[in-house]
């Protein structure tokens, strides 16, 4: 017995040409007198950049970087910290549904 095939119709299957979006004013060549005062793009970076005589402030890159290594750091010990913390939670939760009732952890506490 021979598997049986959908029929496919021609007017089933559709191509869709890419056509490239473009923004509603495309950027000119040409600067228009009144455009001279005005502010430069959103997307231009160029007030970012230094020039290649200013020295590079090694020292503040460097505590910049210590700082963000740190608050990551601190983040991923608190978010360890938490997880194990609703683990337990859900563990306690999950004995008491139960209907244990040994459920509570005791610490023992040794004698001095």
């Amino acid at each position: 017995m021979k598997p049986q095939l959908p029929i496919q119709r021609d007017d089933e299957h559709v191509v869709v040409k890419f056509r490239p979006r473009t923004s509603a004013h495309p950027p000119s060549r040409r600067e228009e007198p009144a455009a001279a005062n005005a502010e430069p793009a959103a997307n231009d970076l160029s007030r970012y950049e230094r020039s290649r005589d200013e020295p590079d402030d090694f020292r503040h890159r460097m505590l910049a970087n210590i700082a963000a290594l740190a608050f990551t750091m601190a983040l991923t010990v608190i978010g360890i910290w938490l997880a194990i913390s609703i683990a337990d939670l859900r563990k306690t939760q999950d004995c008491v549904l139960m209907g244990r009732r040994d459920c509570a952890r005791i610490s023992a506490m040794p004698h001095s």
